[in-house]
């Protein structure tokens, strides 16, 4: 992973409520005021009288504190800057004591000196000094370290002592930054609104007035004051009393569900591509047993097309994932070489082996940055290098360009097919010094192709049958994949057996799982055989009330509230599944005459389905027609997914049979009737001609 974490990052608005402490350990035995220090503010810093609390937001307080003054002081330095933080608070209830009562300086201390300037506790008109009682206790906390990612970030943890529901807490630090990497770029981004009321939202920057900054609100309209102060300009926010902002689920990531503002020392993409471009040149060295598997796929394959998936999926599957972002290992990789003698590497340092690897090839590639969750908003920010959490691949073969992630691994496909990353937007290294858009395509057929074969018994003492092919094809045959990897088959056999003994009680597996996994075309087929008594059939009703229903059509869309509603929903990436199922040896003929389509202009369920007089079967095919859902039309959405778990779950009775086409109209459980009619008509035909005998004999 490409970590660009900062300290404006550590504030962002998700961010805002002090954390919860994670002790994964102490970082050494050294004294902690060797890494945090204690000391008064700068004379630079200015001083802010605390604002009082809204009373009319107080019905708005969350967890027991009610939020005074956010004052965030920035000034330059050569080759950085200086930030100091202000907060104050005060305890309002019970568990406010919990979160208030503990304070968390989080930093990365390649690049930064923390002070704790003040620490102050205000009760019933006094303040009460605590600064010269702080004990730093000091943790590594690697939240991300199942993910094989170390930032190497500290957390100075203080324990306030004798915290009282009442009492205003009023803390402020300061961070000297020194960036490691692009030294005079300068990022940071505030927002203007939170999730709860506070006070005065305040931020000021200290600039050189010749390195005018560039500025580009989001979702809001509020506009700085812009002041000189000798040969500086001082650039202020100040936000008194801010309504708060409801956080929705399931928001895009371009819609501005809040307001924010970015500041930068560019408005230019390039300045973050100079600051990196010369650690991403292209290695020509390598390992001599690596440089033969190059050569290897040389030989075996002269399309460049097919050379590329090789090396793609050489460093996909040979080099584990492991990030070790410490210090400038936030930005810089490691070189190639280091990288294959390893073993390992994170996203920059398998993006630069890999586009290593392609020009050893003759193929044309350079590393992208791009961000796994934020990249489709990248162009409504100014640039950053805190911008960007991954790293990929653009590649170049004749006039198509190709995207492709190294951390990904058991990838299949060629090159006409294989699932292309879509993080909305990347910035080439060695490109025009602009964003480039990520393509989005649409699939063309179901990547899930669900069948579902159920076949009744002949016999008294006979099963039903179910044979279930699941066939999975470009990113859902690697998901697939990857799981088959990572799991053992009878875990997986045992949980696809639990699905189904939940909706047919008594059902045993009859086979052994088999999968079929077509690398090259990018196909995983997974075949299930089941078997049902008879027995268990009537014991449970089954025949009369027998479920089908297909399982994974729309049932994970996104359902949020619509009460207040204001953003739109993501739908995400493109969905295609088809779900079809078949009842075999039946002894009427079904109708799905009642199993309706579900068509808006955001996802479809069309159902279509036949009928023999003694087979049924029923197929359904869903997909997403949109990325996302307007607030408008919210209430329409949720009623069609609705209407989509509706119409793939239902109830037949299979135990039902028709009456033979020439069935007579007697009844023939009454042997009796049947006698005298046989009686009646063999008389009607004795008497007939005895009566014409007579006729003639009187005449």
């Amino acid at each position: 992973m490409l970590v660009v974490s900062s300290l404006s990052g550590a504030r962002s608005f998700r961010s805002l409520f002090l954390l919860l402490i994670l002790l994964v350990g102490p970082v050494s035995s050294a004294r902690a005021d060797d890494t945090v220090g204690k000391g008064p503010a700068a004379s630079w810093i200015k001083q802010v009288d605390i604002p009082a609390a809204d009373p009319a937001r107080a019905d708005q307080i969350k967890n027991g504190i009610s939020w005074l003054l956010a004052d965030e002081q920035i000034i330059h330095r050569d080759h950085g800057y200086d930030d100091y933080t202000r907060t104050v608070y005060k305890i309002v209830d019970r568990p406010g004591l919990e979160q208030g009562a503990s304070i968390d300086l989080q930093f990365d201390p390649s690049r930064h000196k923390v002070t704790l300037n003040h620490l102050r506790i205000i009760r019933d008109g006094a303040v009460l000094d605590r600064l010269n009682d702080v004990k730093f206790d000091i943790f590594r906390q690697e939240k991300d370290a199942e993910k094989g990612i170390y930032d190497g970030w500290l957390t100075a943890h203080v324990n306030v002592d004798d915290v009282r529901v009442g009492d205003v807490v009023d803390y402020g630090e300061t961070y000297e930054i020194t960036p490691l990497v692009g030294k005079d770029l300068f990022f940071y981004s505030f927002s203007t609104e939170w999730e709860e009321p506070v006070g005065l939202i305040r931020t000021s920057i200290v600039w050189p007035a010749s390195q005018p900054l560039a500025i580009k609100p989001r979702g809001t309209g509020i506009k700085p004051v812009i002041s000189a102060s000798g040969a500086d300009s001082v650039y202020l926010w100040e936000i008194a009393n801010p309504k708060p902002v409801k956080v929705e689920d399931n928001v895009p990531v371009d819609f501005p569900a809040w307001g924010s503002i970015d500041v930068s020392s560019s408005a230019s993409w390039q300045s973050v591509i100079d600051a990196v471009q010369p650690y991403y040149k292209p290695a020509t060295a390598f390992p001599a047993a690596f440089a033969a598997k190059l050569d290897e796929i040389a030989s075996k394959h002269p399309l460049p097309d097919d050379r590329m998936i090789q090396a793609m999926r050489l460093v996909q599957d040979e080099i584990r994932y492991v990030s070790l972002s410490m210090g400038s290992g936030s930005y810089i990789p490691r070189d190639p070489a280091t990288v294959i003698q390893s073993g390992f590497g994170d996203c920059k340092d398998k993006a630069l082996l890999l586009t290593s690897a392609l020009a050893r090839l003759g193929i044309s590639a350079q590393v992208a940055l791009a961000d796994l969750d934020r990249g489709r908003a990248l162009d409504q920010h100014l640039p950053a290098l805190r911008d960007f959490d991954h790293a990929i691949v653009k590649a170049t073969i004749g006039a198509k360009t190709y995207w492709l992630d190294a951390t990904n691994y058991l990838q299949g496909g060629n090159a006409d097919n294989f699932p292309q990353p879509d993080y909305g937007f990347a910035l080439p290294i060695f490109g025009n010094g602009a964003l480039e858009k990520m393509p989005s395509p649409e699939p063309k057929n179901p990547t899930i192709n669900v069948a579902e074969d159920f076949s009744f018994p002949n016999q008294a003492d006979g099963h039903l049958t179910l044979t279930v092919l699941s066939t999975y094809e470009g990113g859902d045959a690697d998901g697939m994949r990857s799981k088959l990897a990572s799991r053992s088959v009878s875990d997986l056999s045992d949980a696809y057996l639990k699905y189904y003994s939940k909706r047919y009680p008594g059902i045993e597996s009859a086979a052994k799982l088999e999968i079929l996994d077509n690398r090259d075309a990018n196909i995983i087929n997974v075949k299930e055989n089941y078997q049902l008594s008879a027995q268990a059939l009537a014991a449970n009703n089954l025949a009369k009330n027998f479920p089908i229903k297909a399982a994974d059509l729309g049932t994970d869309m996104p359902t949020p509230t619509i009460v207040g509603r204001a953003g739109p929903i993501s739908l995400g990436s493109p969905i295609y599944r088809r779900h079809t199922i078949t009842v075999s040896n039946l002894k009427a003929r079904f109708s799905g005459e009642d199993i309706k389509s579900v068509v808006t202009p955001y996802l479809s369920l069309k159902s279509s389905w036949n009928n023999t007089p003694t087979t049924f079967e029923v197929q359904w095919d869903f997909r997403t027609q949109a990325t996302q859902v307007p607030a408008q039309a919210i209430g329409d959405y949720l009623k069609s997914v609705k209407d989509v778990g509706d119409n793939i779950d239902w109830t037949y009775n299979f135990a039902y049979r028709d009456e033979p086409a020439d069935a007579s109209p007697v009844d023939s459980q009454n042997p009796g009737q049947e006698l005298i009619i046989m009686l009646v008509m063999l008389s009607l035909l004795v008497a007939g001609p005895l009566f014409l005998v007579y006729r003639l004999g009187k005449s």
